[in-house]
């Protein structure tokens, strides 16, 4: 009796579809979900990488352009004013980026401060210049400090100093550049290194209270240490973006005085964009891009977490 009733049922239930079947729509579920973000992608960051690279082994003559292999390459290593545009970059970089992170630091200190009073407000007037465009606060710059009208020699003439040439003299330009940037930057990074500090506990500064450290040997041991995650985030970030600096030197000094400002960003501009050069200013994006990926690797290897 009870085969024929389990023989009924048997008859009755639907089929179950094979397990293999069931579970096939489930496991290609997510790949659907990524499906357009991984088209976006491929259209508008593999196809441009890929492309650039073909293009930088062809040599671009007005509208004609002809195979040429590795001479764009070989033309980049012989060309003084790559190297006087990596120089220039080089400069940036090992000059501004270190000051800026460090009057960052100590912002970020002081605006941690239980003694700062209206905080909020304080760190709100250092955050804004980055919410400044970028051509926007290089003409600002451009007009204060124009050597003829520019409102900084106005108040330069006011003490007494003699105007100086900020954008027609070759160091003072640099020094001009550097000064635009920092003001930019400087409240962005100290924004990142409060976050963090933050975020550190309390204990270790009483354990090195109590131990005898003064406030620079709390800065030194235990603020500093702390922060070394994000002083890395910040360093690789700043030193991409200098790599990359463009807009600053375009708008401020258009590259002069006597390229004194000429950037690899603004090289490889004028190349594509004035010489229409396209095969040449790949070969300089693909090298800047190499030079990028060492100066990373260099950084997080030597201050990356070894533990």
């Amino acid at each position: 009796m009870s085969a024929v009733v389990s023989e009924r049922v048997t008859a009755g239930a639907p089929a179950r579809p094979p397990r293999r079947a069931r579970h096939s729509g489930a496991r290609s579920a997510p790949y659907l979900f990524v499906l357009p973000a991984l088209a976006l992608f491929a259209i508008f960051k593999l196809y441009p990488i890929a492309w650039s690279f073909w293009l930088s082994l062809f040599r671009t003559d007005g509208a004609l352009q002809t195979f040429a292999g590795t001479a764009n390459y070989e033309r980049l290593v012989k060309d003084p004013l790559f190297w006087t545009a990596l120089r220039n970059t080089g400069v940036i970089l090992v000059v501004q980026v270190p000051l800026m992170l460090a009057l960052a630091i100590g912002l970020a200190v002081a605006f941690s401060s239980v003694l700062l009073r209206f905080r909020a407000f304080i760190r709100l007037g250092f955050f804004l210049p980055m919410v400044t465009g970028l051509v926007a606060y290089g003409v600002l710059f451009a007009v204060l400090l124009n050597p003829q009208s520019g409102l900084v020699n106005w108040f330069l003439g006011l003490a007494g100093v003699p105007a100086v040439p900020w954008l027609t003299d070759t160091l003072w330009a640099r020094i001009a550049l550097g000064l635009a940037l920092t003001w930019h930057y400087t409240g962005y990074n100290a924004m990142i290194f409060l976050s963090r500090l933050q975020a550190l506990s309390k204990d270790h500064y009483d354990a090195a209270a109590v131990d005898g450290a003064n406030a620079w040997k709390r800065f030194r041991h235990v603020t500093l240490p702390g922060l070394r995650p994000v002083v890395l985030l910040a360093l690789v970030m700043s030193t991409i973006g200098t790599l990359q600096l463009f807009d600053e030197p375009y708008v401020l000094t258009n590259g002069g005085p006597d390229n004194s400002t000429l950037t690899l960003g603004l090289y490889l501009y004028n190349n594509g964009f004035r010489f229409f050069d396209f095969g040449y200013a790949s070969a300089i994006a693909y090298a800047l891009a190499v030079i990028i990926g060492i100066l990373g690797i260099v950084q997080f290897r030597f201050l990356g977490d070894k533990s």
